[in-house]
C-alpha cells in the first residue's frame, strides 16, 4: 500500500502546520510532489511555509487560517477546499495541545479546548473526508498521537487520555478500512523540540530534565518516518528505538507500579 499519487487537483490537508512536526510533514509531502493545504491559527507562519514549499518544490500550496475548536470553521475548511476544485487524498491530523498540572487545579476552559482540538477535531475531519476516500478507493490518514497514549500520564492526565483515544480510534479505523484502498496511521512520537512543551507550561529546564537526551528525536526525522509509515500502510509509527521500548513498557508494565513512578517524577506535579 502506498500513498495516493500526486495530481494537480489533489491535496494533502495538514493541520497544525505552522510549526514543528506539522510543518515538517508538509515539507516531506511537498518534496514528494504532493500539493498541500496548510491549516492552523497563525496566518503569517502558514503563508510563509506555503510560499517556501511552492517555490522550492513547484507544487501547489495554500494556507487556510482557522480555529480547529470551532465546528463551523472545520465545516468551512472542507467547503473552502472543495471550492478550489481540490480533492483531499491525505489528511494529517497533527494539531494538538496539552495542559499541565493537577486536574484539581486545572483551568476548565483550557481542558475543554484541549479535548476539542485533540479529539473532536480528529473525529470531525476523519468522518468528513473518509467517505470520499472510500468511494474513490484511495487515501491516507495520519493521526498524531504520542507515546503518552500507551499509559496514563499523571501531571498531564487529559493529554494522555486524548492521545490514548487517538491511538485506539486510529487502530480501529485501520481495521475497518482493510481492503478499501484507504489507510490510517497513528504517529506516536516521544519528546520532540517543537515549542509544544513550553506552550503546555513546561520550562526549558523541565523539558530537558524530564526525559534523557537519547529519547529526543528531531521533528524532521519524526516527519520523515511518519510519511514513510503512511506510504507503507503501517498502522502505528513510533520514531526512535528508545521511544518504542518505552511505549512497550508503558503498554505491558503493571499500572500499579508505573503510575506512582510517573506521579513522583512528573514536573507538573512537583508543587
Amino acid at each position: 500500500m502506498s500513498l495516493p499519487a500526486p495530481a494537480s487537483d489533489r491535496t494533502c490537508l495538514v493541520t497544525g502546520a505552522s510549526s514543528g512536526i506539522g510543518a515538517e510533514i508538509a515539507r516531506v509531502l511537498a518534496s514528494r510532489g504532493h500539493g498541500v493545504t496548510l491549516a492552523a491559527r497563525r496566518a503569517e507562519r502558514l503563508q510563509a511555509l506555503a510560499e517556501e514549499l511552492s517555490g522550492r518544490h513547484r507544487i501547489r500550496a495554500e494556507a487556510v487560517t482557522l480555529d480547529l475548536t470551532d465546528p463551523s470553521a472545520r465545516a468551512g475548511l472542507r467547503a473552502e477546499i472543495e471550492g478550489r476544485g481540490l480533492t483531499v487524498d491525505v489528511v494529517v491530523n497533527n494539531a494538538g495541545l496539552s495542559t499541565l498540572g493537577r486536574v484539581s487545579a486545572a483551568d476548565r476552559d483550557a481542558e475543554l479546548t484541549m479535548v476539542r482540538t485533540n479529539v473532536e477535531a480528529v473525529v470531525d475531519l476523519c468522518t468528513s473526508f473518509l467517505p470520499g476516500m472510500v468511494e474513490r478507493r484511495r487515501g491516507a490518514i495520519l493521526n498524531v498521537a504520542s507515546t503518552a497514549a500507551f499509559q496514563p500520564l499523571p501531571g498531564q492526565a487529559g493529554y494522555g487520555a486524548t492521545k490514548a483515544f487517538v491511538l485506539s480510534y486510529s487502530q480501529a479505523l485501520a481495521a475497518e478500512l482493510a481492503g478499501s484502498g484507504v489507510t490510517v496511521t497513528a504517529l506516536c512520537p516521544g519528546p520532540v523540540k517543537t515549542g509544544f512543551g513550553q506552550a503546555a507550561g513546561f520550562t526549558e529546564e523541565q523539558e530537558d530534565s524530564a526525559l534523557p537526551s537519547f529519547m529526543w528525536v528531531p521533528a524532521a526525522k519524526v516527519a520523515a518516518e511518519a510519511v514513510e509509515g503512511m506510504d507503507q500502510g503501517r498502522t502505528v509509527v513510533i520514531p526512535g528505538r528508545a521511544n518504542a521500548v518505552l511505549a512497550s513498557f508503558g503498554r505491558h508494565a503493571p499500572r500499579r507500579l508505573v503510575l506512582p513512578i510517573v506521579a513522583r517524577s512528573h514536573p507538573g506535579l512537583k508543587n
